[in-house]
């Protein structure tokens, strides 16, 4: 194959954020691409066979870019911006950085940070009712929170719900002592650690006061009309048919729904259906839902995740 050489200018000021702590990013690109990148203060030579070289320029253009807005370059950008290069998709790249939802009470701003995540919000921003499925560490709850805490704060609706169904996950939690509150937290609790991130305790404890902010099981929901709200329904994979249809009849005049889940964690007793996966073939063609299907392309956590995530499917698929 023809060897190639290519020469890149990169400002110095980008140089430590692009390359990373001991270069561990140029090392990533390095491998997928079988190329040699050599350093010379602002000047950066690319070595390999051809098409290789040309796709690490790709890489290098939209990390030059994302270095411009003062993103922190992080391992997880680097892979991903590769996966959009081998699918000749890096140009929507700058869509996902430039959607801005909120910021937290650290002063960090939370973005869609995959094409997936982008799909998904704009869903959210769009319909009245969205199912957000796809597996763990895809932003799921994390995205829905903070579009719920936006249309707050915008006054497009008077208060938040959040809730998922007390369903315990492979394991007995027994009799829990204290009084009903403090026996439902343990299963609210991943909604409360989002909320805590993006408001900060002391506004999150001061909505709950008011009322504005109400986290409950899924088994409060029966009975009552949702108006003007921002409903948050989490762990859907774990609901019932009965339980799904009775939240979805819910949602009243002003409202939003947004049913987060992921169908290959299912809790439930063995034999019983799952409501979210019943929903999704129910719902699919209605005008004002929307279906958000996130991969493990969409996996922000650790990147260690994604791969455990590929593992399982395969061992799954095997069997």
């Amino acid at each position: 194959m023809q060897q190639k050489e290519k020469i890149l200018q990169i400002p110095t000021e980008y140089i430590f954020n692009i390359f990373g702590k001991f270069d561990e990013n140029i090392k990533i690109i390095e491998k997928v691409f079988n190329t040699e990148i050599i350093n010379r203060g602002e000047d950066i030579k690319i070595i390999g066979e051809t098409d290789n070289v040309n796709k690490t320029e790709r890489v290098f253009k939209e990390l030059i870019n994302l270095a411009k807005k003062e993103e922190t370059i992080s391992t997880q950008n680097i892979e991903y911006i590769i996966s959009l290069v081998m699918e000749n998709k890096e140009e929507e790249y700058s869509k996902i950085h430039s959607d801005f939802i909120c910021m937290t009470v650290q002063g960090k701003q939370i973005k869609s940070k995959t094409l997936g995540q982008k799909k998904y919000v704009d869903m959210m921003r769009n319909n009245t009712v969205v199912f957000g499925v796809g597996p763990a560490g895809t932003g799921k709850t994390y995205l829905a929170m903070a579009m719920a805490i936006t249309a707050l704060k915008n006054n497009e609706v008077n208060r938040i719900i959040l809730t998922r169904p007390a369903i315990e996950a492979g394991e007995k939690l027994g009799f829990l002592p204290g009084d009903l509150q403090s026996k439902v937290d343990p299963y609210l609790r991943p909604l409360y650690d989002a909320l805590y991130e993006i408001m900060g305790a002391e506004a999150f404890l001061k909505n709950m006061e008011k009322g504005i902010i109400e986290v409950a099981p899924l088994a409060y929901m029966r009975g009552r009309t949702l108006d003007n709200s921002f409903i948050v329904l989490d762990e859907a994979q774990n609901t019932t048919p009965e339980q799904m249809k009775m939240f979805l009849t819910r949602i009243g005049f002003g409202s939003k729904a947004v049913i987060t889940g992921d169908i290959t964690q299912v809790d439930l007793p063995f034999g019983k259906k799952s409501g979210l996966t019943e929903a999704l073939k129910v719902l699919k063609n209605i005008e004002g839902i929307g279906i958000s299907l996130l991969s493990k392309k969409d996996v922000v956590r650790h990147p260690l995740v994604q791969k455990i995530i590929h593992a399982y499917e395969k061992y799954e698929n095997k069997k």
